[in-house]
């Protein structure tokens, strides 16, 4: 059952928002044994992520530590976390002597990954997606560990098909997939070859006022700008759910590696959405385009059956980025590019 939001005003309060640990996540922290490592922690999801966790370990009573470790380029994603419990390191991954100085954890999410601006330094999204993985990997062979892949290690479906299922055999489009995929392989062979509990995180795509596939069709909606109906469809999931459902899958890592589709519940039209926030602001949406045989879609019957659907609606997230976007709430400038087709983002 969806729960009611009240929309936040401001940064602070939107994070604070994404960041609040459901009771299931306070639950299972209580269940799970050691701290919590978060490689990869200062992108779009990894922040809030680990605040969440932080914040789930206070609400159980427990001493457990969450530590963030990433370059840490941009200074102020380090000082929110520090701010809310989170212990930061900073760690180039690709360096394998500053990641064998990590701290021990019974627990790890690696989160890190390279995806956009593929096109022209491919070769460094192969090291970020394949190469840091195996100095993960060899550090931390006994650590429950979740792995964020993406659903575009999958074939291209049809609305009509239900979306991609984890049995389904990947075929990826393009380097960034298919170095995404790659990322998989490393952690599938280090599971079987020392036992390691891993669990693949196939995320497509995660949502908030800010960034993501609503935010990005929503610009246009407003912008007075044609949207593309080349990509007729796409799935979505509230970024709260997501922090959600990352934290319960520690509980289900197994050797060999689990795999688990993350997404809504819904095959989402990208005329309707845009139907939506015209309504909402008051335009009349302009198009262009017309649908294309395939695109990128995730069935999540599996993980609605572990975890119960998401609790942040479609409706209501559609309702949150309209009403944030109408007090003029700022944008992470980031567009997700899921109209792309030729696996360039």
């Amino acid at each position: 059952m969806s729960r009611k939001i009240t929309p936040p005003k401001t940064e602070e309060e939107l994070e604070t928002l994404l960041s609040e640990p459901d009771p299931e996540a306070v639950a299972a922290m209580g269940r799970l044994e050691g701290d919590i490592l978060v490689l990869g922690v200062a992108g779009k999801v990894g922040v809030t992520l680990a605040a969440a966790a932080a914040r789930a370990c206070r609400a159980a009573g427990l001493r457990k530590k969450v530590i963030g470790v990433a370059r840490f380029s941009d200074p102020g994603s380090r000082r929110k976390l520090e701010e809310s419990g989170v212990e930061t390191v900073a760690c180039d991954l690709l360096d394998r002597g500053s990641v064998e100085k990590l701290p021990d954890a019974a627990n790890l999410i690696f989160m890190a990954g390279k995806k956009f601006g593929t096109g022209g330094a491919e070769e460094q999204t192969w090291a970020m997606n394949t190469v840091a993985p195996v100095f993960a990997a060899e550090r931390f062979p006994r650590s429950r560990t979740v792995v964020y892949s993406t659903g575009c290690v999958y074939d291209f479906e049809p609305p009509s098909g239900g979306g991609s299922r984890e049995g389904d055999e990947p075929r990826p489009t393009g380097e960034y997939a298919q170095s995404a995929l790659g990322r998989e392989r490393v952690f599938q062979y280090y599971s079987r070859k020392n036992g390691t509990p891993v669990l693949i995180f196939r995320l497509n795509y995660a949502v908030e006022p800010r960034y993501g596939v609503l935010r990005d069709i929503a610009d246009r909606v407003m912008a007075g700008l044609p949207v593309d109906l080349g990509v007729s469809n796409f799935n979505c999931i509230w970024q709260g759910d997501v922090i959600t459902q990352t934290l319960l899958s520690l509980e289900r890592c197994s050797s060999p590696a689990a795999v688990l589709n993350i997404t809504g519940p819904e095959t989402v039209s990208v005329r309707w959405a845009a139907l939506e926030f015209g309504r909402r602001f008051g335009r009349e949406p302009r198009f262009a385009g017309s649908p294309g045989e395939g695109m990128y879609l995730s069935n999540a019957a599996e993980a609605a059956g572990l975890f119960g659907y998401p609790r942040v609606s479609l409706r209501e997230a559609l309702d949150l980025t309209a009403d944030w976007m109408l007090a003029g709430g700022a944008s992470l400038g980031k567009p997700t590019h899921f109209e792309s087709r030729d696996g360039n983002y």
